[in-house]
């Protein structure tokens, strides 16, 4: 996606395409069905930005915004027998729920034996053996990994309350099985929910307080999952999730730490939860992070953008030096990491004489005159 936007429905899609849906006069969300109470189109600039991180990451370009405007309206893409619908079609089948009408008999005759599959090892997720338990988590783990009908079906079964029962079990593999099981049903949306309305947060805490160094990043990875759901950021803020997030940003494996950081960035969205991520001693982590050879500067920013609009937030920035490193990332760092350092120092000379006096000793004036001429748009607003 170049532009991703909220439906009322809560689902996000690419701009170009649901106001083609909605010009069409179709006023139901194309994944759920449920009627939209309005056609308003809000953007997620959570999604955008995790979109940006990863092209970035992976020196992947984004494609022109406005090529793709242009691109919607040509006749080349209303064609749908053209390599950019056909393209488009085969993306949106990875990701997104196929509703079937009508299936075909090869295709029930699929689900069935997956559902009776799937049912089995629902069953013995009830087993009082351990290498039962262990067994069928980690063959629901390898059915939920990459098939979209899998995760609606094992949800459909049961499973979902009964991995989260698992993830206090003893054994550390079956805990670990059940934790990436539910980091792979989380793909849908609709498990997402599921998920936190089995009371999966606290357990999850659990696993990242007591689990396998893999079984911790994928907890952090399923707390990140769930919070992009509104509700949830408050629900996991608000249940003691923070503090070992912020230790595994600290403690965790180079994976572990990536994971605690974007949770900690959506979490860092919701305001109630900047004190907190503070209050936890997240900035000193986040600077130490801002070591290029850390490989996190983008992500670590990322979140301390946002923690720079709340007092304490500045305030723990000058205390743990992280002026310093922020002028660095202006100067060297990648367009998004500019953007965010950018945003991070308006926020701290908006506010204190004493940090804007900091910024100047920095020399950071000659990189933000560069940056107001070749930096994204955002970025040299921010200049």
């Amino acid at each position: 996606m170049t532009d991703p936007v909220i439906v009322a429905s809560g689902q996000t899609y690419e701009r170009a395409f649901i106001k083609k849906w909605i010009g069409l006069g179709l006023i139901v969300c194309p994944k759920t069905r449920q009627t939209l109470a309005h056609t308003n189109l809000i953007p997620n600039y959570t999604v955008k930005a995790l979109i940006a991180n990863w092209c970035e990451s992976n020196n992947v370009k984004l494609p022109d915004p406005m090529k793709s405007r242009e691109a919607e309206f040509s006749p080349r893409f209303m064609d749908p027998r053209s390599r950019s619908q056909r393209i488009w079609r085969r993306q949106s089948e990875r990701f997104i729920p196929r509703i079937i009408s009508s299936p075909g008999i090869e295709n029930k005759a699929d689900l069935s034996g997956t559902e009776t599959q799937v049912k089995k090892l629902v069953e013995d997720l009830k087993s009082t053996s351990v290498d039962t338990q262990r067994e069928a988590t980690a063959q629901l783990r390898l059915l939920a990994k990459h098939n979209m009908d899998n995760r609606i079906i094992i949800a459909n079964c049961g499973a979902i309350s009964m991995l989260v029962n698992l993830l206090r079990s003893p054994d550390a593999k079956t805990q670990e099985n059940a934790v990436t099981a539910l980091l792979n049903l989380s793909i849908n949306d609709n498990n997402k929910t599921a998920i936190a309305n089995a009371n999966a947060i606290e357990p999850l805490i659990h696993v990242l307080e007591t689990g396998t160094p893999e079984a911790k990043e994928n907890s952090a990875a399923t707390l990140f999952s769930l919070s992009v759901i509104e509700d949830n950021k408050v629900k996991i803020g608000r249940s003691g999730a923070i503090g070992p997030l912020v230790n595994l940003l600290g403690n965790g494996t180079p994976r572990g730490k990536k994971d605690a950081s974007t949770a900690l960035f959506n979490l860092s969205i919701f305001h109630e939860n900047k004190a907190r991520i503070v209050q936890a001693g997240a900035v000193r982590h986040l600077v130490e992070l801002m070591d290029p050879a850390a490989g996190m500067v983008d992500k670590a920013v990322a979140v301390l953008a946002n923690l720079a609009t709340i007092p304490e937030g500045r305030t723990s920035i000058g205390q743990e030096q992280g002026i310093p490193v922020l002028v660095e990332v202006v100067e060297l760092g990648s367009a998004r990491g500019k953007e965010n350092a950018a945003a991070a120092l308006l926020q701290l000379c908006t506010n204190s004489n004493r940090f804007c006096s900091l910024v100047l000793q920095e020399g950071a004036v000659p990189p933000l005159v560069a940056l107001s001429q070749s930096g994204t748009p955002r970025a040299r607003e921010k200049v």
